[in-house]
């Protein structure tokens, strides 16, 4: 078998649309059309962990980054991107290429541009300050599985 080592980062919700708040989903699963994009490209995909889900559960309300910005969100957070760096060292050290990461514009927790969510501010810097600096690119608020384009940028 021969490998590429090229790996996407991509949030949570861009494989698992059920771990979204309740009525806010833009999938039935996963959004389709971007992971086939990236799989029809041999890149390798890792799945982020959902912190706002493993925080509040699936019948959590709606919420903003201020409202997240708790010491016991930080906090976790914080664990969650150590760990996710630690495998990103991992892979870098093995000769992986990760070409970027997808996050969701205007989530409390996942937004990688505009006002960063909480997770990605926290895992961002961590990787900053490891020497990994990731591409990011955010799916667009409005973006609905089926209905609009995505173009990857990586």
């Amino acid at each position: 078998m021969i490998r590429k080592k090229s790996l996407v980062l991509v949030s949570h919700c861009v494989l698992n649309q059920n771990s979204v708040i309740n009525g806010w989903e833009r999938a039935q699963g996963g959004f389709n059309s971007i992971i086939k994009t990236l799989i029809n490209q041999d890149i390798g995909l890792i799945q982020l962990p959902c912190p706002e889900l493993i925080h509040l559960g699936c019948n959590r309300p709606p919420m903003t980054k201020e409202a997240y910005s708790t010491s016991a969100y930080i906090d976790l957070c914080t664990k969650l991107a150590n760990d996710q760096l630690d495998t990103l060292i991992d892979y870098k050290n093995n000769g992986y290429n990760i070409l970027g990461l997808i996050g969701i514009e205007n989530s409390p927790t996942c937004d990688t541009l505009t006002n960063k969510g909480v997770f990605m501010e926290i895992f961002l810097k961590l990787c900053s300050d490891h020497g990994i600096n990731l591409k990011s690119i955010d799916i667009k608020e409005d973006y609905m599985e089926g209905d609009s384009e995505f173009h990857l940028a990586f």
